[in-house]
Formats: C-alpha cells, sequence, structure tokens
C-alpha cells in the first residue's frame, strides 16, 4: 500500500507543521505551471496532493495509522471485528464496505451485512443463484467508490479577493479553470469543485482548492475593510486637492480638504471586501504629508514662521 509518509518524505510521527511544509515546498517544485514539458512532475503533484489530503485530516491519519484505510481512504479490510469477528466481545468496531465506521456496536444494529458481502465476493451472485443475498432480499447494491479527492493551494492576491476577481488555476491533469471567488472570502476558504479530482470506479472525486490571500505592498485587510495610507504633499494638504487613489478595481478621484492633518482617514465606501451577505466593506484611505528633503525654496518661504499651538500638549510634554 501506498505510504503517504514516504511521498511526503516525512516520519510517521511528524507535526501538523512538518507536513504542511514538506506538501508546500513539494507542491511548489512540482505545479504543473512550473512543469509544462514535464508529465511525470503532474502525476507526482497529484500523488503529494493526495498524500497530504489524507495526512492534513486527523480522522483519516489515525484511521490509515491503524491500518484501516488505504492512502485513497478506502477501506483495507483489516478493520473487521478485531477480537470479537462479526460484533464479538466487546462491541469491537468495524468498517462496513462502503467506508462508514459501525457494526458491532449499539448505533449500527439495522446495518446490512448484504453490503460488506456484496463488496468482498463481487457483486449478490458471488453467493450463487438468481442474484440472492445470503442474508435475504434486503440487501442494498453497494456504490462503486469515487476517485481521491485532489487538494489545491491558490494564492490571491489582496484586491483580487477583495474584487472577487476571477482566478485561473491550473489542474494536475494539466486543465485550467476559471473560478471565481465566494462572497466574504477570507485567507484560508476552501472551494470544492465536483468531480475535478482523481478517477475512480464510481467517477472522479473533487478538487479541493484552498484560498491563500497573498501580503501586498501597500493594501492591508482590516476585518471587511481595506486600508491604504496615501502621501499628500503640503501644497495638497493645505490647500486641498483632487487626487488619484488606486483601490482594488482601479484608481478613483478623491477630494483633500484644505488644511488636512497627517493620520487623518477619509473613507471610500463600498471598496472593500464582500461580505457572505453580498454587501461589502470600504476602503479606508489615511493621509500621510511627505515634505521635501533640502527645498531651499520652502525653507526660505517658512522663514520667521512658527505654528503657535502646542501640538503636543496632549501628550503631557
Amino acid at each position: 500500500m501506498a505510504d503517504p509518509y514516504s511521498i511526503l518524505g516525512v516520519a510517521r510521527g511528524a507535526s501538523e507543521k512538518d507536513i504542511k511544509s514538506a506538501y508546500r515546498k513539494l507542491a511548489k517544485e512540482l505545479h504543473p505551471d512550473r512543469n509544462a514539458d514535464n508529465p511525470k512532475a503532474a502525476e507526482r503533484f497529484s500523488e503529494v496532493t493526495r498524500a497530504y489530503d489524507l495526512l492534513s485530516d486527523k480522522d483519516k491519519r489515525a484511521r490509515f495509522d491503524r491500518g484501516e484505510i488505504d492512502i485513497d481512504g478506502n477501506p483495507t479490510g483489516y478493520g473487521f471485528g478485531g477480537g470479537g469477528g462479526f460484533g464479538g466481545a466487546g462491541g469491537q468496531r468495524g468498517f462496513r464496505a462502503d467506508g462508514f465506521e459501525g457494526f458491532g456496536g449499539g448505533n449500527d444494529a439495522g446495518i446490512d451485512l448484504g453490503d460488506i458481502f456484496e463488496g468482498l465476493f463481487g457483486g449478490r451472485g458471488g453467493f450463487g443463484g438468481g442474484g440472492a443475498s445470503p442474508f435475504g432480499n434486503g440487501g442494498r447494491a453497494r456504490a462503486a467508490p469515487k476517485g481521491a479527492n485532489v487538494a489545491y493551494q491558490l494564492g490571491v492576491s489582496l484586491p483580487d479577493a477583495a474584487a472577487r476577481a476571477t482566478q485561473r488555476i491550473t489542474l494536475a491533469d494539466g486543465k485550467t479553470i476559471d473560478l471565481k471567488l465566494p462572497a466574504g472570502v477570507e485567507d484560508g476558504t476552501q472551494m470544492r469543485l465536483s468531480g475535478k479530482g482523481e478517477q475512480g470506479p464510481g467517477g472522479a472525486g473533487d478538487a479541493l482548492v484552498t484560498i491563500r490571500i497573498q501580503p501586498h505592498p501597500f493594501f492591508r485587510r482590516d476585518g471587511d475593510n481595506l486600508r491604504l495610507d496615501l502621501p499628500i504633499s503640503l501644497d495638497e494638504a493645505i490647500n486641498g486637492a483632487k487626487v488619484k487613489v488606486p483601490t482594488a478595481e482601479g484608481a478613483v478621484m478623491l477630494t483633500v480638504a484644505p488644511g488636512s492633518s497627517s493620520g487623518k482617514t477619509l473613507r471610500i465606501p463600498g471598496k472593500g471586501f464582500s461580505r457572505k451577505d453580498g454587501t461589502r466593506g470600504d476602503q479606508l484611505v489615511t493621509l500621510e504629508i511627505q515634505l521635501p528633503e533640502g527645498d531651499a525654496d520652502l525653507a526660505r518661504r517658512l522663514e520667521g514662521w512658527t505654528d503657535p499651538r502646542n501640538l503636543r500638549a496632549k501628550l503631557g510634554v
């Protein structure tokens, strides 16, 4: 059975942090975007992602470590009974053929054991004669298992996350998909793409896309709002001005009132992050007056002038 620990290159006792770090390193090296001419890298990328999908799930990891499931999450057949056979002493836990825990305990008294034997012996005909189940006519047909889910990490810029801009992602098979970010998107938001995982007898699994919002050189997130520090000149602050301001969706004109000070915050409504109810936060613009260095003309103009206010009185000095 494929070993997800070996695939990621970590020890069995590795921490969640070590597993995540190993996955990120390998995913970065093997991503199809960086290996367009290397189909083996795409296969390896899919294998690494499948291993991480299992080991990042505490329940699946524990069940794999006990030998109950394989790397795809399918039952291995070793979980039946355990000391008590089918419902032996102590109510031993086992695993149904469709992958759910149960029978032998009080919560699964109504389980259809026909499911189990259909899985083990290849259908109702496995016991011969007319398709009959050895447990009567109440058995249900077991659906063929789907393929494994595949996990992806999608880096999204802060402005794109705020504006919910369409993102393009390349899947392990080399195909590209355009994704519309959901309302209320945050770092760590997961999107499920049905049928975009690995193929299996019962159809394809899903692609699980985790959004990772990237730091930005001048925008920063503040709850549902988007913040920006805006440099302005001394004359713009004293006389007032209309200045161009970047937003997540392009530049807009903003009015700076005469006599504005550094630290004053202006609000641009509806230019922040989307909320789950469809509304949006605002963009908060904090003014920063930038004085020129070594400007002799400005120094001459201010010569002899002082501000009579005690601007530091509230600081007790």
